[in-house]
C-alpha cells in the first residue's frame, strides 16, 4: 500500500525539485481522477520499482506525447509545462526522430576505443556555439555523470579537492552530486558525503539572507569570496547559472563571482543542465551575464527529448588529463544520441526558437504580473525566457509558504489540462517547450487564473 502522509505533518524538509508523492492531496486527486485500468498499472509500477520521493508512486500513466502535449491512458491531453526540461524542441520532434531512425540503420552503437562521425560533429558544433574558449568536450549519459566529470577535471587541473556550492542547489542524484547539492530530500540521512564541500547562500533576490530588499548589494557574492579567501585552497565554485525554481541572479552577480575565482585560483563551473539550449532565450544562460565559466555542464534537452545525453564544455587549456579516465562511459559517444543532439540544435537555430522563447517569455511575464496584482496569494513572479516561476506566500510575519494552496492549484490545473511542477513546496514552475505558441501560453495562463479564482474563499 502507498504511504500517504497527513497534510498536517511537517514535510518542509522534503520540499525540493518537485512536488511530493506522499501528500494527502495527491491521494485525493488519485481517487478522483484515476480510473481502474490506470490504477492497475500504477500498482504494478509500485510493485516492481523502488519507491522514492518525487517518483514511484507515480502520478499517472502516459500513453503518448507530441509537441507541447502529453496524453494519459484515459485519453486526457495536457499542455506539458514541466517536461523535465528536456523538450526544448517539443516532444516527438519530427527531425529528431528522423535523425535517430537514420542513425539506427547504420551505426546504432559505437564501442569504446572508437569514435564516430555524429559524435565528432556534435562536439564541433558545441565548441563553435559555446562562449569564450570552451572548445573541449566530453559527453556523458546524464547530467549527474557530467557534473562528476567536471569535478574530477577541476581536481586534476588545480590540485585541489575543495568546492564551494549553493544551499538549495541541485546538480544530480549521485553521491558526488548530492555532496555539492543543497537539498535535504537528497542529502538527509545518507551518511558521510564527499569531503571539502563548503556551501553558500544562493543568489535568491526573493529570500536574500541579508535582507537587501529592492537594492541588491551582492553580499551573497561577497560571501563566496570570503569562503575562498578563508579556505585558501578551493578548487572550484560550482553553481547553477539560473536556478530552475527560478532564481534569477542580478546581472553583476556572476561577474563578481568570476573575479573572485580568478583572484583565488578556483575554477568556475556553471551547471546549465536544465537551462541550456535556449530555455532562457539564449543558447546558454551565462550569455545573459556576459561571463564565461571555466567549465560549462549541459544536458537534458541536448538529447532532443528522447535520449539521455549531457556534455562537459571546458577551456582548451584544461585538457590536462591524457593519462586519466575522466569519463569513459559505455555510452559516452553514443552515435544515436549524438544524432539526436545535432538535430535538436538544428531545430533551435533554423526554427528561430531562441527568439520565440524571448518573445513569448516576455509576454508571459507580463500576464503573470497581472495575475500577481489580481491575487494576493502570489508574492512574486519571475523568469528568464521560458523559465517561469510563481511564488505563493500566505501573509504573516514572516510570510508562510503557501504549500497547501500551491498543491491545490497544481491539481486543479491538471483537471483543466495543464501540467507543471511545484518546487520547494510553494513555487509553481512553468517550463514549456521552446516551440510553444502564443495561443498555448494564453491557454495555460487562463487555466492558472481559473485555479486562483477557485482559491478565493
Amino acid at each position: 500500500m502507498t504511504a500517504h502522509v497527513s497534510q498536517d505533518d511537517d514535510l518542509s524538509h522534503l520540499r525540493s525539485e518537485g512536488d511530493l508523492n506522499i501528500s494527502s492531496q495527491r491521494k485525493a486527486w488519485e481517487e478522483k481522477a484515476i480510473d481502474a485500468e490506470t490504477r492497475k498499472w500504477l500498482a504494478d509500477d509500485e510493485k516492481y520499482f523502488l519507491r522514492q520521493s518525487l517518483s514511484t508512486p507515480c502520478l499517472n500513466v502516459l500513453s503518448s506525447c507530441d509537441g507541447a502535449d502529453i496524453q494519459d491512458l484515459q485519453g486526457r491531453v495536457y499542455l506539458d509545462f514541466h517536461g523535465n526540461s528536456v523538450h526544448q524542441v517539443g516532444f516527438r520532434n519530427r527531425r529528431v526522430i528522423e535523425a535517430i531512425k537514420a542513425q539506427l540503420d547504420t551505426l546504432p552503437f559505437c564501442t569504446r576505443r572508437y569514435t564516430n562521425v555524429p559524435a565528432i560533429q556534435l562536439a564541433r558544433k558545441l565548441a563553435d556555439l559555446a562562449p569564450g574558449n570552451l572548445k573541449k568536450v566530453l559527453f556523458a549519459p546524464g547530467g549527474s555523470e557530467a557534473v562528476g566529470i567536471a569535478l574530477k577535471l577541476a581536481r586534476v587541473a588545480t590540485g585541489r579537492f575543495k568546492t564551494v556550492s549553493m544551499w538549495d542547489s541541485f546538480h544530480g542524484a549521485s553521491l558526488d552530486t548530492i555532496s555539492i547539492g543543497g537539498e535535504a530530500a537528497f542529502r538527509s540521512g545518507i551518511g558521510p558525503l564527499l569531503p571539502g564541500n563548503e556551501h553558500a547562500p544562493p543568489p535568491d533576490p526573493v529570500h536574500c539572507p541579508w535582507h537587501c530588499g529592492q537594492e541588491c548589494t551582492l553580499r551573497c557574492a561577497d560571501y563566496i569570496e570570503y569562503v575562498l579567501e578563508k579556505e585558501g585552497d578551493v578548487g572550484a565554485v560550482i553553481a547553477e547559472t539560473v536556478r530552475s525554481t527560478p532564481y534569477v541572479p542580478p546581472l553583476d552577480y556572476w561577474k563578481k563571482v568570476r573575479q573572485a575565482c580568478d583572484r583565488h585560483g578556483a575554477l568556475l563551473i556553471l551547471d546549465e543542465i536544465p537551462t541550456c539550449l535556449g530555455r532562457t532565450g539564449k543558447m546558454f544562460a551565462c550569455q545573459h551575464y556576459d561571463v564565461v565559466p571555466d567549465i560549462l555542464v549541459i544536458g537534458k534537452g541536448l538529447g532532443g527529448g528522447v535520449f539521455p545525453l549531457a556534455a562537459v564544455l571546458a577551456r582548451e587549456d584544461l585538457d590536462v588529463a591524457p593519462d586519466r579516465s575522466l569519463g569513459h562511459f559505455t555510452h559516452e559517444k553514443n552515435p544515436v544520441a549524438c544524432a539526436a543532439g545535432l538535430a535538436t540544435i538544428d531545430c533551435i537555430q533554423e526554427d528561430a526558437l531562441l527568439e520565440n522563447a524571448r518573445t513569448i517569455g516576455v509576454e508571459a511575464l507580463k500576464a503573470l504580473e497581472q495575475l500577481r496584482q489580481d491575487y494576493p496569494l502570489i508574492a512574486s513572479v519571475r523568469g528568464l525566457g521560458l523559465l517561469l516561476g510563481i511564488e505563493l506566500l500566505k501573509p504573516g510575519n514572516p510570510p508562510e509558504r503557501a504549500v497547501r494552496e500551491a498543491e491545490k492549484i497544481m491539481y486543479g490545473a491538471l483537471e483543466r489540462g495543464l501540467s507543471f511542477k511545484v518546487t520547494m513546496g510553494n513555487l509553481l514552475t512553468l517550463t514549456p517547450p521552446l516551440t510553444v505558441t502564443k495561443a498555448q501560453m494564453s491557454q495555460a495562463i487562463e487555466i492558472l487564473r481559473s485555479c486562483f479564482e477557485e482559491m478565493e474563499w
